[in-house]
C-alpha cells in the first residue's frame, strides 16, 4: 500500500503562482509513474498531467500546457506541480496519484493509489 500525502495549497490572486507537493510512502517510489488530477466544485475529476517513473516523460492536460510544470525527486519520494500564471477556473482539489503508466493516467487509466487532495483557491 502506498500512501500520497500532498501539500502547498491555497488561496492565490489570479496570475499568481503555486507549488504543490506530495510525498510517498514507499521504497520503491522510483518505480511508479506519478501524476496529478483536479476536482472543481460541480465538476468531474479531470487529468492535470503526469510523469513517468525513470525517463521522467511528461504529459500535459491542454487547459494547463505551458503553466504548470511537472516534476520528480526519486530521492525524497517526492512529485511537484509547479503552477503559475493561475486561473480562477484552476480553482479546485488536486490529488495525487501513483501508478504504473504516467501515458496510460493521461487517458485516466492505471492510477493504482490517491492522495486526499489539498485544495487551490485562485481569486479574481
Amino acid at each position: 500500500q502506498v500512501q500520497l500525502v500532498e501539500s502547498g495549497g491555497g488561496l492565490v490572486q489570479a496570475g499568481g503562482s503555486l507549488r504543490l507537493s506530495c510525498t510517498a510512502s514507499t521504497r520503491t517510489f522510483s518505480t511508479y509513474a506519478m501524476g496529478w488530477f483536479r476536482q472543481a466544485p460541480g465538476k468531474e475529476r479531470e487529468f492535470v498531467a503526469a510523469i513517468s517513473s525513470i525517463a521522467f516523460n511528461t504529459y500535459y492536460a491542454d487547459p494547463i500546457k505551458g503553466r504548470f510544470i511537472i516534476s520528480r525527486d526519486n530521492v525524497k519520494n517526492t512529485v511537484y506541480l509547479q503552477m503559475s500564471s493561475l486561473k480562477p477556473e484552476d480553482t479546485a482539489n488536486y490529488y495525487c496519484v501513483a501508478g504504473g503508466s504516467a501515458q496510460r493516467m493521461s487517458n485516466y487509466y492505471g492510477m493504482d493509489y490517491w492522495g486526499k487532495g489539498t485544495l487551490v483557491t485562485v481569486s479574481s
